[in-house]
């Protein structure tokens, strides 16, 4: 059973990793990012990474080193050793889905992208999609959860199937995707797993929203998400095509 892309996606811009700017102490990811956009009124993205007791936590990279001070997996750490380490730029540490859950309370939409776990966006998965599931159990504001690995959301679909889900796609051009095979490339480019995956939207590379599969994607009256804008001449462009954006690094 396909869901619905809550409408409130489709109003406010979204801001990617949370409307963060390390100049005001606010770094992605963070809370003080979280609370910045709910403040503005904007739609939130987040990502998600697993800790080793398989909690959600909400970082981006695989490795700590760009964003903390510290270095190696995320998922060699516990999700209390993880909220302790402080994020650059900001004063608080790595937080877990409950925890933003806690925070945004409904007050803006939640877009969740599950980062791939597997490395080569194939069908090892399970924890952090469980982990996701767990911690969305009971909340009622509007949250959609997404991924690059199809299987992350086909196996959404069968672990929470009441919350909005889609794909997050991509040119996958083999020169951006270094770590996955150039058949998986040319696989995943043509968004072959839609209907599969029960997706009601795509959140798709904004350089790339011209391709026909994506206009074929949005005649069957699927909402087109896009990333990520960095400018207003930038967003003017996407809306010519994509329902929403998602942005950093200005006021959209």
């Amino acid at each position: 059973m396909m869901k619905t892309l809550p409408a409130s996606f489709l109003a406010a811009p979204i801001a990617h990793r949370a409307y963060h700017d390390i100049h005001d102490g606010r770094p992605e990811n963070s809370r003080a990012a979280i609370r910045a956009a709910i403040a503005a009124g904007f739609g939130i993205e987040i990502d998600l990474q697993l800790s080793k007791d398989g909690q959600a936590m909400v970082f981006h990279d695989y490795d700590l080193r760009r964003l903390t001070p510290e270095q190696g997996p995320v998922r060699q750490r516990t999700a209390a050793e993880l909220q302790t380490i402080p994020l650059l730029h900001g004063d608080e540490g790595i937080p877990t889905l409950s925890e933003v859950l806690d925070i945004v309370a409904g007050k803006v939409p939640l877009l969740i992208e599950i980062k791939d776990q597997d490395g080569g966006m194939g069908p090892n998965v399970g924890p952090l999609e469980q982990a996701t599931a767990d911690a969305l159990m009971g909340y009622t504001g509007p949250v959609a959860v997404m991924s690059f690995n199809p299987n992350s959301v086909a196996e959404m679909a069968r672990l929470a199937p009441d919350v909005a889900r889609g794909l997050t796609t991509s040119a996958y051009d083999p020169d951006d995707w270094k770590t996955l095979k150039k058949s998986t490339c040319d696989a995943l480019r043509d968004i072959p797993d839609l209907e599969r995956t029960g997706s009601c939207f795509i959140s798709h590379e904004a350089a790339d929203l011209p391709r026909p599969r994506v206009a074929e994607i949005k005649a069957q009256g699927l909402p087109i998400l896009c990333w990520t804008i960095r400018s207003p001449e930038q967003e003017a462009e996407a809306r010519k095509i994509a329902d929403n954006v998602t942005f950093e690094g200005y006021a959209a």
